[in-house]
């Protein structure tokens, strides 16, 4: 397991008869390629590397029905990826908070890298699409990420419309948030009273 002082990778490779996922992320930087086949999906998770200062590399193809199956398992595959890089926290923020506007958009994101997973989703879109993504997989693509990656995220609209820019503003201000959570202090200690945050 990473931890202080290691390279914080990890490699999820998942494959279904409804999606094949190859994940590589380096939670400190690196090359960014993502290729998922869902052009806005594509863009959102671009920006999330991006934001984040994270090393991405990501080839996904799903069954090309509704995209859900893709969405919810590049989700599942990132939230594995994380836990794994993160290893055993030993080190880390552990909490980011931001807000962030794109626009008349205005999105808020708390992160705390607690070991407990926890969703609370509250950007309303109101288009059912974004290109060819359905924006009711948003929320769905946090859930996954947080089941797996074993974190709390509040995510909350503040101010704005315009569907696009909300949408972005919340995978940025996730991106942001959790750049400050991951990390490393010159402290080596686990930030907890309790000495993990590997368990619940």
């Amino acid at each position: 397991m990473p931890g202080s002082g290691q390279a914080r990778r990890a490699q999820v490779r998942r494959e279904t008869k409804e999606t094949r996922i190859d994940l590589q992320l380096a939670l400190d930087g690196g090359p960014v390629s993502i290729a998922t086949g869902v052009d806005f999906f594509d863009h959102m998770l671009g920006a999330l590397a991006t934001h984040a200062g994270l090393g991405f590399e990501l080839a996904a193809r799903g069954d090309g029905m509704d995209h859900h199956h893709l969405v919810e398992d590049v989700g599942i595959a990132l939230g594995r990826a994380i836990d794994e890089a993160l290893g055993d926290k030993r080190g880390i923020t552990r909490f980011g908070s931001i807000a962030v506007p794109l626009d008349d958009a205005l999105v808020q994101c708390a992160v705390d890298l607690s070991g407990r997973p926890y969703l609370n989703y509250d950007v309303p879109l109101s288009a059912e699409k974004l290109g060819a993504l359905p924006t009711e997989l948003v929320p769905h693509f946090f859930r996954s990420i947080v089941d797996h990656g074993k974190f709390n995220l509040h995510l909350l609209r503040w101010a704005g419309t315009n569907n696009h820019h909300l949408c972005e503003a919340a995978f940025k201000a996730f991106a942001r948030a959790f750049a400050q959570a991951k990390v490393v202090t010159a402290n080596t200690a686990v930030p907890s009273t309790k000495g993990s945050l590997t368990e619940a």
